[in-house]
C-alpha cells in the first residue's frame, strides 16, 4: 500500500510543487489538498492519510494550533510534517513541541520531499537531528522545563533504555544504533518502544524533544 499524504498550504504553487514531486514515486499517494489548517481535521477525518505535510504559518489557523487539534481529536492520527521556509524558525520548533513528527524545507530538493514523507511515515529515525538540536539550544528550555524533567524522572528508564534515548537524539536509526551498542535490530526496537511508552512520547521526535526539555541530553 502506498504512503496517503494531505498538503496543507495556503499558497497553491507550493501544493501543486509537492504534489508533482510526491506523485512521481509509486510508493505514495496525494490524497488531498487544503489551503489552511482550519480544513484539516474534517479532511483528516474522511481521509485517513498516513502524513499531513502541512505549513507552518497560515492565516486562519495555523501549523501548530492544527497540529495540537487533529492530535487531540483524531483516534489513530497521522504523522505530521510541517513545512517551512526558515531551518531556524521558532514556530518549527513550537510545531515539534505540540506533536509534529519533524519538519521539511520548502527549498529542499525532490529526493529529501520525498525522503522526508518517507521517513516520517516509517517514524523510526528523527528526522533532521542537528537542526532540531539547533532549535533546541534557540527555543528550548534547556533543561528549565519542571513538567518535562517530571516525565523523565517518572519514566525510570533504565541504564540501557537512556543510553539508547541519547542516541536516538543524535539522529541514529534502530540499526545504527543496534551496530553501536553492539545487540539486535530487535532489541534496539524494544528499547525505543520503552523509552516512548515511559515517556508518554508519541515518537522519536517527541522523545528527543523532552530529552532536551528536562535537560536529560544537553542540546548544544
Amino acid at each position: 500500500m502506498p504512503v496517503t499524504v494531505l498538503l496543507v498550504d495556503d499558497e497553491p504553487l507550493v501544493r501543486a510543487g509537492l504534489r508533482a514531486v510526491l506523485e512521481a514515486q509509486p510508493d505514495i499517494a496525494v490524497v488531498g489538498e487544503a489551503a489552511d489548517g482550519a480544513a484539516v481535521i474534517p479532511l483528516v477525518r474522511q481521509l485517513r492519510p498516513d502524513v499531513v505535510a502541512m505549513d507552518v504559518r497560515m492565516p486562519l489557523l495555523d501549523g501548530i494550533e492544527a497540529t495540537r487539534a487533529v492530535l487531540r481529536t483524531v483516534d489513530d492520527p497521522p504523522k505530521i510534517l510541517v513545512i517551512t521556509t526558515f531551518e531556524n524558525d521558532e514556530y518549527v520548533y513550537e510545531a515539534l513541541r505540540a506533536g509534529a513528527d519533524g519538519f521539511l524545507l520548502k527549498r529542499a530538493r525532490p529526493t529529501e520531499i520525498v525522503h522526508a514523507v518517507r521517513l516520517v511515515a516509517e517514524g523510526e529515525s528523527l528526522l533532521f537531528p542537528a537542526s532540531v538540536r539547533q532549535l533546541a539550544v534557540e527555543y528550548g528550555d534547556d533543561g528549565g522545563n519542571r513538567a518535562a524533567r517530571a516525565v523523565m524522572e517518572r519514566a525510570q528508564l533504565t541504564e540501557r533504555e537512556a543510553e539508547v534515548l541519547r542516541l536516538m537524539a543524535r539522529g541514529l536509526s534502530n540499526a545504527e544504533i543496534a551496530g553501536r551498542l553492539i545487540v539486535g535490530t530487535e532489541t534496539v526496537k524494544s528499547h525505543v518502544s520503552a523509552v516512548l511508552a515511559k515517556l508518554g512520547a508519541r515518537d522519536r521526535t517527541q522523545a528527543v524533544i523532552a530529552a532536551y526539555e528536562s535537560g536529560f541530553v544537553a542540546p548544544g
